[in-house]
């Protein structure tokens, strides 16, 4: 059996585990925290992994609270660029309240907004009939920070919609809610209505969904070979135009950027990680973070690591031995892809150089505890994928495929190494790994040069910045038709 990290424990164990690492973030860190930790990009992932290191969390939360502790104070701190929004009514229209990347981001969002005194509304549409735990949890921690739920159907959805100064509409599959809550009411609600989407896969491009989007303000996209392929497709496939579309790459919360700038902190958690996977300091450790399926390409990584392994067993490199971790495993979904990832490890003999790591909400221990992230998404690859900043963030060198947003993020050669999609990748992921693996120096001024320029244009203060401005026109854009109908 391939060594199955955390997914051979009881279910009592799992679960004790995963509560006690949420108790001690909710405990330790702001709401701003948890959620910049729960954060991934839709595009990324929306699944999270767990370790198993049940021994040592109460030094980690002892860590991470002196790391809060030691933080400089900020001598002057700057204004917000969004303190314009203040007082602004926002309504916010998410297709669904999960912890996946695109509703995590408005809520992001929304608590900048709430910030800077802006009135902000809340909007689920798709809400199970039963509250479960993660929708509860969710919409209190926004009602915690004053944003207000309202419900998505009925005169009180379609109220707040004419009232508010600005709409935020979240994904290509939240088009539907205008036609079915505003009704006739719709052509009022397009000019202010600002269209953030995060998707970039073809079942998207459905008229059902999009068919409004000539005619909003504008759209909001994350990366620019996004951008282009929204505006390629709409153009071929559905005959339409896309309305002024703006670029804005996201950027990691203060949060985040606070642990990992605190050495300490990041070495407790290294420790604590590699003792629950059963590895030594010296080792070497790839990881892929996402939810396991075959667009996230970790089938392909597996067969790169194991060719890296092969050459470098040929070559007779004395090297620390290699690990891979594949962090977003689920045995409780049973998929076949995932058994044909663990029948590949048995059947190559390595399961002693490979990790299943089942899901958590938590990723920042992991970027502290490994050398190299490993962003594989294959096709087009990601829209973003706000894992690769968060792990340049600790001054990790990324490989990664270069498709997506990966090379809007990754400078070939000097943040991180870039390799073909598909099959083509293998070879060449296969080396790159070798060649990170065998020259130190190299992959740790890679890493610091990918910390360079996270801190150059990936932080929150940049993201916020970027927003701003696009908010900034379409409020311009909606007063000015606001004008001219009543004129």
């Amino acid at each position: 059996m391939a060594k199955h990290t955390a997914v051979g424990w009881g279910h009592h164990h799992y679960h004790h585990f995963q509560n006690r690492w949420l108790l001690a973030l909710l405990l330790m860190l702001s709401v701003s925290t948890v959620i910049a930790f729960f954060m991934r990009s839709a595009f990324d992932s929306c699944d999270r992994t767990v370790s198993a290191a049940v021994n040592g969390i109460g030094s980690s939360r002892h860590v991470i609270q002196v790391a809060e502790k030691r933080t400089t104070p900020i001598a002057a701190v700057k204004p917000s660029p969004l303190s314009f929004m203040k007082s602004k009514v926002v309504l916010l229209v998410s297709h669904e309240l999960s912890l996946s990347g695109g509703p995590l981001l408005l809520m992001e969002l929304a608590f900048l907004l709430r910030s800077v005194g802006a009135e902000v509304y809340w909007m689920t549409i798709m809400k199970p009939s039963e509250t479960d735990e993660v929708t509860y949890s969710l919409e209190h921690k926004m009602l915690d920070r004053g944003v207000q739920i309202v419900s998505a159907k009925g005169k009180e959805a379609l109220d707040t919609a004419l009232r508010a100064d600005l709409v935020v509409l979240n994904t290509a599959v939240a088009g539907k809610w205008l036609d079915v809550v505003l009704k006739g009411d719709v052509h009022r609600v397009l000019p202010k209505v600002l269209w953030w989407i995060h998707e970039m896969r073809g079942h998207y491009f459905k008229l059902d969904y999009v068919k409004h989007l000539p005619f909003v303000a504008g759209a909001m996209i994350d990366s620019h070979v996004t951008t282009e392929y929204w505006k390629n497709r709409t153009q071929e496939r559905l005959k339409i135009k896309m309305p002024d579309t703006y670029v804005v790459h996201l950027g990691n919360s203060k949060e985040l950027m606070q642990v990992a700038e605190d050495t300490v902190a990041k070495r407790v958690l290294r420790e604590h990680v590699r003792e629950s996977l059963g590895v030594l300091n010296e080792d070497l450790l790839f990881a892929l973070i996402n939810s396991v399926s075959r667009g996230k390409g970790q089938d392909l990584f597996l067969r790169s690591f194991y060719e890296a392994l092969q050459l470098i067993k040929e070559k007779k490199m004395q090297i620390p031995p290699l690990h891979a971790v594949i962090v977003g495993s689920d045995m409780s979904a049973q998929t076949k892809f995932e058994m044909e990832l663990r029948d590949y490890v048995v059947q190559k003999k390595i399961q002693d150089r490979v990790h299943f790591v089942n899901k958590t909400l938590t990723v920042a221990p992991y970027l502290a505890a490994i050398d190299v992230l490993v962003q594989n998404s294959q096709a087009r690859g990601e829209c973003f994928g706000r894992i690769t900043i968060e792990a340049m963030a600790f001054q990790l060198p990324v490989l990664g495929t270069a498709a997506g947003g990966t090379t809007e993020i990754v400078v070939n050669g000097t943040t991180g190494l870039l390799h073909p999609v598909g099959k083509p990748g293998v070879t060449p992921l296969a080396k790159n790994i070798v060649k990170l693996a065998t020259h130190v120096e190299r992959r740790l001024t890679i890493g610091k040069r990918g910390y360079e320029r996270v801190k150059e244009r990936f932080l929150e203060q940049h993201m916020a910045e970027r927003i701003a401005r696009v908010l900034k026109e379409v409020l311009r854009k909606s007063k000015n038709k606001s004008s001219r109908h009543i004129s």
